[in-house]
């Protein structure tokens, strides 16, 4: 019962700090400055409550006299990662059977446990904001993990959810109704059929607490002899359009797993503000997302972790993905597509790095910076809170992380984060 006790701990400081407005001074080997890739020397991050109050240049507070002083001298210091694409609720699903195993041998009582543990792991992994894009089969399980970690009840990052996410009738690969069609088994997204149904779907999501919608727009992936990539969209023009109508008409963002042209074209069109995976897009698609300003979230770890497993049970198409994506992704991000850090974590085990997506983003081109800037700056573009997470500036969360390496040298060291903060109270240290 040793958590527990520490986790009320934590839970009592939280509104004990909150309540009083602690002062916290945090003293900074290096600071960096995502905007601008600059490491600075000397500063003092000032932390009053939640919020950063200011950063002291060169080490003054003036009269400033802090409650607590936490030295980071000997660190880089950073603001908290964001992963835009997460499922608390998984535990990796490689194969069919992984992802069946969850749904029909698990309640949703039990896998909400396993996702109050996935949050804590993404919190110590330095991501203080998260976005969680589906329950894959556990409802609206994720405003509940949500609701407790704002109400200090357990640990975890700050979180936007998607609830049950949205496809067609028979068109969800990973069913378990493919086992035995004489059972109405369990089922990881809402199914519609129609235009009334998509927008009833739509509806009923955001009323129990969606923050996102989310929708599968193609499926059956396959290549063709000249290396591109086609699928088949599982939505009809008349529903995806409606799913889009009544998201933007509810002031609500949808997220589109869309994989190769035939589905990411469609949900752009339909209003979606991010294209998750997208392996198999070709130069229209990178166009149609520059000029609408649409994000992509790569999710490059999951498709590599996935490959050999699936093509060991006859699924090739993640290793072809594989073999064309370096080529894709550089494609994309010189065009100017805007490249937000997402993981799909829990479709890979959350025993894995969080931030192995950073290695592939430099092999792949960018500078450690860039990629860094993914998960800060851009993301909280996408989120809608730009300037509020993602930098440390005055009025920003006090979300803090702190590492022993650089990471603009060495962009792996974001795997081994020492520090967090987060809304101002420390959840792991040095």
């Amino acid at each position: 019962m040793r958590w527990l006790s520490a986790l009320l701990v934590v839970s009592l400081w939280t509104l004990s700090a909150h309540a009083q407005q602690r002062i916290v001074a945090i003293k900074c080997g290096k600071l960096l400055d995502v905007r601008s890739g600059r490491l600075l020397s000397n500063q003092v991050i000032l932390v009053r409550g939640n919020k950063i109050e200011r950063i002291a240049q060169g080490g003054s507070l003036g009269k400033e006299t802090p409650d607590t002083t936490i030295d980071l001298s000997a660190y880089y210091v950073l603001p908290g990662l964001i992963d835009c694409h997460t499922h608390v609720f998984l535990q990796g699903d490689i194969t069919g059977d992984d992802y069946a195993e969850q749904l029909l041998k698990q309640s949703i009582p039990y896998r909400t446990l396993g996702a109050s543990r996935s949050a804590r792991m993404a919190l110590e992994n330095g991501f203080t904001t998260i976005r969680d894009l589906e329950t894959e089969g556990a409802l609206y399980g994720d405003v509940d993990v949500k609701k407790a970690i704002n109400n200090h009840i357990i640990a975890g990052p700050r979180m936007q959810v998607a609830t049950r996410a949205i496809n067609t009738t028979g068109h969800y690969p990973l069913s378990p109704n493919a086992f035995n069609w004489e059972l109405d088994l369990p089922k990881g997204i809402q199914e519609i059929t129609g235009a009334d149904e998509a927008r009833r779907a739509v509806r009923e999501q955001i009323a129990h607490g969606a923050d996102w919608i989310k929708i599968y727009a193609d499926r059956g992936y396959y290549r063709l002899a000249d290396s591109s990539y086609r699928s088949l969209p599982n939505f009809t023009h008349d529903e995806i359009t409606a799913i889009g109508e009544e998201t933007l008409s509810s002031r609500k963002k949808m997220a589109a797993h869309a994989v190769t042209r035939d589905g990411i074209l469609a949900a752009i069109q339909a209003g979606a503000s991010s294209i998750e995976h997208g392996f198999g897009m070709d130069n229209e698609c990178i166009a149609l997302m520059v000029k609408k300003g649409t994000f992509w979230c790569p999710t490059i770890y999951v498709c590599d972790y996935v490959a050999e497993g699936r093509a060991r049970e006859g699924s090739p198409i993640n290793k072809y993905f594989m073999e064309t994506m370096p080529a894709v992704f550089n494609r994309a991000w010189k065009a100017g597509v805007k490249i937000a850090y997402g993981t799909d974590i829990g479709g890979y085990s959350w025993d894995q790095p969080e931030a192995k997506d950073f290695e592939y983003m430099v092999r792949y081109g960018m500078s450690p910076l860039q990629a860094i800037q993914t998960a800060t700056i851009t993301a909280a573009q996408l989120l809608d809170m730009e300037g509020k997470i993602g930098e440390l500036k005055a009025e920003a969360f006090a979300d803090i992380i702190a590492l022993k390496e650089d990471p603009t040298i060495q962009v792996k060291s974001l795997q081994q984060v020492s520090w967090v903060m987060k809304d101002g109270v420390v959840y792991k240290s040095h």
